[in-house]
């Protein structure tokens, strides 16, 4: 196996000299995703959150966390994934991106997956604007699943988003 993703982050861990890197898996619909393990605070069961009037469809709301107030974003809305029904797998993935504490609702938690740098590969390019790959910092091939890892701090961190100061 030959090219690593040298994309954003593909990974700091790279930078950091070390040859493989944990990942939280998760599920948005069909597709599984990972995030970087360093990120990852906790993981809580769903719980229905305050709404705050006039904030985008992906921003669900609030919610207090141990005396801290925690945006919840749900990434199903946010990448345009088919709406699931929250039910007892739906989970919260407490981040700490950029030093504040950010919720983030996916349909399930899988596992965690260390990958070696040679198992990552980069994001294919795509030509077309629909489609945002920015966030996207490279495919593992793990037996027969396809897993899209993503650069959590930069899409909760993204000016869109509009949860952290840049």
């Amino acid at each position: 196996m030959s090219a690593v993703a040298t994309s954003t982050a593909a990974h700091s861990d790279a930078a950091h000299g070390r040859a493989s890197a944990e990942f939280l898996t998760f599920r948005l619909g069909a597709e599984e995703y990972g995030i970087d393990i360093l990120r990852v605070q906790e993981i809580r069961s769903y719980e229905n959150p305050t709404r705050i009037a006039n904030s985008p469809s992906h921003i669900l709301g609030v919610v207090n966390l141990r005396g801290v107030i925690v945006p919840v974003v749900d990434l199903r809305i946010k990448l345009g994934c088919e709406k699931v029904e929250y039910n007892g797998l739906t989970v919260v993935i407490v981040l700490n991106v950029k030093g504040r504490v950010v919720g983030a609702v996916v349909d399930s938690v899988s596992d965690v997956l260390e990958l070696a740098r040679d198992q990552i590969r980069s994001a294919p390019e795509m030509a077309s604007s629909t489609v945002d790959t920015a966030f996207i910092t490279g495919i593992a091939s793990v037996g027969e699943r396809m897993l899209i890892l993503m650069d959590i701090e930069a899409l909760m961190g993204s000016p869109d988003m509009g949860l952290i100061d840049v």
